[in-house]
């Protein structure tokens, strides 16, 4: 009957299997063999993949930051994602606070090999539970990240944040035909800018 739950059956081992299965686990190429066949399949190429990976290890790479929480961000007032992402924002286990956040960025930078940066959106800003509109943001509200960031990163990548937004509802920001709310773009990217020269410094 549909939606009635099989009952399970126990069928007699398959011998044949047991043997596959074991014959294929013998021999297996562990960790260290499978990077000695790798180094031999590239050196053929010319690839010498110890200098490769030494070359790799100094280049930084940027990791961003709404992969810990779905893209959700830490402003107060939250519209529904917009612009084409993917994404709801409601990921389960995603990082609730900036605190969460760091911490998963913590453990994930000590798994993954090499230099690392950060790419901040202008929305991950420590707005201290207070509304701050896209507009006004100011360097203040990511000095807490500079100090996050001491001693752990290469650096961080800033960009404005340009979806998301009650006035990004249509898909157009800088070149909306509403002069008030293209103004209101250009102020955040603007800010954007002077926030990621605070960075750099």
């Amino acid at each position: 009957m549909l939606g009635t739950p099989r009952k399970r059956t126990s069928s007699p081992p398959n011998k044949n299997r047991s043997l596959s299965k074991k014959r294929a686990t013998q021999g297996a190429p562990t960790n260290s063999n499978a990077y000695r066949a790798a180094q031999d399949a590239f050196a053929a190429l010319g690839v010498e993949t110890e200098t490769a990976l030494r070359a790799l290890a100094a280049i930084p790479v940027s990791i961003h930051c709404w992969q810990g929480d779905d893209v959700a961000g830490f402003e107060t007032s939250r519209s529904p994602l917009s612009g084409g992402i993917a994404v709801t924002g409601h990921h389960p286990g995603r990082a609730r606070s900036l605190d969460e956040l760091r911490t998963d960025l913590d453990k994930a930078f000590s798994l993954i090999p090499g230099t690392h940066r950060l790419n901040l959106h202008a929305s991950y800003g420590d707005f201290g539970g207070k509304s701050v509109d896209r507009d006004a943001i100011e360097p203040r509200h990511y000095d807490s990240w500079i100090q996050w960031a001491g001693g752990r990163l290469h650096g961080i990548d800033f960009n404005p944040t340009l979806f998301g937004h009650p006035l990004a509802v249509d898909g157009f920001t800088l070149s909306h035909r509403d002069n008030a709310i293209r103004n209101f773009w250009g102020e955040h990217v603007r800010r954007s800018r002077r926030i990621a020269a605070h960075l750099a410094k």
